[in-house]
């Protein structure tokens, strides 16, 4: 190939060559068929199935991040540990101190059966509530300006020495920390697919060019020119790589969905899927997909013409 030809196999050029229709069927120097067909498919549809459950992960945590994020930010717990002849005096003294605290919105004790809920886990069923040393738990939730949690701290501290303010940090952090990093392990996966695919898709063009290297040579001495000939490979693996990447999409898409939704999964799946406009973001990987084989096919094809002599 010369050097003019090779300056000729621009991305402009090949991929005018992939939107014209093909009349004279050129494409027909790419074997329709065999390994390499079924290879490019079946690698770019398994592609984006994972692509699809990938994206999937990197979405649901991110709205689980934004949840917890909100939800913990928006209560708080009064926790009174006190002797038994104290306990009712510190409740009423705290649940004053809450009502008179600007910034709070409500406040309230939580009743035995929801203590018994909360210590069902590591207790069993009917835990015994009443028998045991359990302190006093009292839900606040904060108005829209928010409260000044040290100034309330300080007032628990003197007016109810067994009460302690609770705002979820300790627990919020790690929970939203934990879901940033699920929602980057989300992206990262999908960069590998990607990655991943682009190099399946180039074994397949390297492998078709070079088993039809005596036609390449053949079609160059009756005067083909090397952008017609990368310009079928290309537009066939192009097409190739779309359409695998669309049937692994529409069965990832099948997948989600028909996943349980969180309350019959017991809250294990939380939330993985696609909500609402984010049912629109899967269309995008098949586009992802015949632009990888675009790419792909082009450098594959870039290499093996100039070592076709």
């Amino acid at each position: 190939m010369k050097h003019g030809e090779l300056k000729s196999l621009d991305l402009a050029a090949l991929w005018q060559g992939l939107r014209r229709p093909d009349p004279m069927g050129t494409d027909r120097v790419v074997p329709p068929t065999g390994i390499t067909a079924q290879l490019t498919v079946f690698a770019a549809a398994a592609m984006a199935f994972l692509a699809v459950f990938a994206l999937a992960l990197a979405l649901a945590t991110g709205r689980l991040a934004e949840r917890w994020s909100h939800e913990l930010a928006q209560t708080v717990t009064v926790r009174i540990s006190a002797p038994t002849e104290q306990m009712d005096q510190q409740t009423a003294t705290v649940m004053e101190v809450l009502r008179t605290t600007p910034g709070i919105a409500d406040a309230k004790q939580l009743p035995d059966s929801e203590v018994e809920k909360l210590l069902e886990p590591w207790f069993g069923p009917d835990v015994p509530v009443e028998v045991l040393p359990i302190p006093r738990l009292i839900e606040v939730s904060e108005a829209g300006e928010g409260f000044d949690a040290e100034a309330l701290r300080l007032r628990l501290q003197g007016e109810a020495p067994g009460a302690v303010l609770d705002d979820h940090t300790r627990w919020r952090e790690p929970l939203v920390r934990a879901a940033g990093r699920l929602r980057v392990l989300g992206l990262v996966s999908l960069l590998l697919i990607a990655a991943t695919s682009g190099a399946m898709i180039t074994l397949a063009a390297k492998a078709a060019l070079a088993a039809n290297g005596q036609v390449i040579r053949v079609l160059r001495l009756i005067g083909a020119r090397d952008i017609t000939i990368a310009t079928a490979f290309v537009r066939r693996f192009t097409r190739r790589a779309a359409a695998g990447a669309a049937i692994g999409t529409v069965l990832g898409m099948i997948a989600i969905w028909a996943l349980p939704s969180v309350d019959e999964a017991g809250g294990f799946l939380t939330g993985l899927g696609f909500q609402g406009w984010g049912w629109l973001w899967p269309v995008l990987i098949p586009l992802a997909a015949g632009l990888i084989g675009f790419v792909a096919t082009r450098s594959a094809a870039l290499r093996m013409l100039r070592e076709v002599r």
